[in-house]
């Protein structure tokens, strides 16, 4: 069965379009100018794009747009150009700081150091430290791992109160503790019919999911990813919006796996090679194609293609 976004000509060729605005990746960090009432200003940098940027200080698309006074979907940002951030710094807010909040990590078959620091945003060698792990860096199957994840802490009248987006991740693990979720049998089989549809290798999709988050529709990363695809809301948005037409509820199974299938087949598409199209998921597309792959991409890349394999 045609992927409806691949029956629609105009429509399809809108979608990458966009697609290719939201996936345009970071390539400087932004410089710290200034702090005032509770939010951060940082100045564009060339290569900067809103979704990025949001992914970066965890927060979202919406409320830059909605502090910032953006116009449209605020695809339209510039170098040099002055942008608030919510929730970082700001005297306004008192004293602040940064505490370490620990989470924990089973190893399972595909992960490797580096896959799991860059899953969730820290350097491999904290994760060795705290862990005490060989100079091997060899992790073992099966093995519980502490992740330190640093949070910003602001101390108001009430006491600490994290960053934006570790409350937006604590709350997306607390609706997802309340639904009814599939099992992992049941998630791996609407994954093969879900890819069927879309015309995508049940296998690649397979992979990527269980690198992802192991099939688990509970997994919130620290950066507010969310369900077995780990998909980030802007993201669902745009997929919900120009590629699959329809809402997407990324907190039910079907429609999570449908927006990761969906931004697959997207990928696979634009992209030269199944590997770009991973590196793709994991970095954005764009973003290959104008730096090549980080090394925790590479890490990646060789991580899905090794589990697709065994599908």
């Amino acid at each position: 069965m045609t992927p409806p976004a691949l029956s629609h000509g105009h429509r399809w060729a809108a979608a990458l379009w966009r697609w290719r605005m939201l996936a345009v990746p970071i390539a400087l960090a932004a410089a710290l100018t200034a702090s005032a009432g509770g939010s951060t200003v940082i100045t564009i940098h060339r290569g900067d794009t809103l979704s990025a940027i949001a992914a970066r200080y965890h927060t979202t698309v919406a409320r830059l747009v909605a502090l910032n006074h953006l116009p449209g979907n605020g695809d339209l940002i510039y170098v040099g150009q002055a942008l608030r951030i919510p929730g970082h710094g700001g005297q306004s807010h008192g004293h602040g700081g940064y505490r370490t909040v620990i989470r924990h990590h089973t190893v399972v078959p595909g992960d490797t150091l580096y896959g799991i620091a860059a899953r969730y945003h820290v350097k491999p060698m904290t994760i060795v430290r705290r862990n005490h792990l060989p100079s091997s860096l060899v992790v073992v199957l099966g093995e519980r791992l502490a992740i330190p994840h640093k949070v910003r802490v602001h101390h108001t009248g009430t006491g600490p109160v994290g960053s934006t987006a570790t409350a937006a991740a604590r709350h997306d693990r607390v609706v997802l503790a309340h639904h009814h979720e599939p099992s992992q049998q049941r998630v791996i089989a609407l994954i093969r019919s879900i890819s069927a549809r879309w015309r995508l290798d049940p296998r690649l999709a397979l992979a990527v999911s269980w690198q992802e988050s192991g099939f688990n529709m509970r997994e919130v990363s620290p950066v507010d990813a969310i369900g077995a695809m780990q998909v980030m809301r802007y993201t669902g948005q745009f997929i919900a919006n120009d590629v699959v037409h329809r809402p997407l509820d990324l907190f039910k199974a079907r429609d999570n796996i449908t927006a990761g299938v969906a931004l697959l087949s997207v990928l696979t598409h634009e992209a030269r090679s199944t590997r770009q199209a991973v590196a793709g998921y994991y970095q954005g597309l764009q973003s290959v194609r104008d730096h090549g792959m980080y090394a925790s991409t590479k890490t990646y890349v060789a991580d899905v293609m090794a589990l697709r394999s065994r599908y």
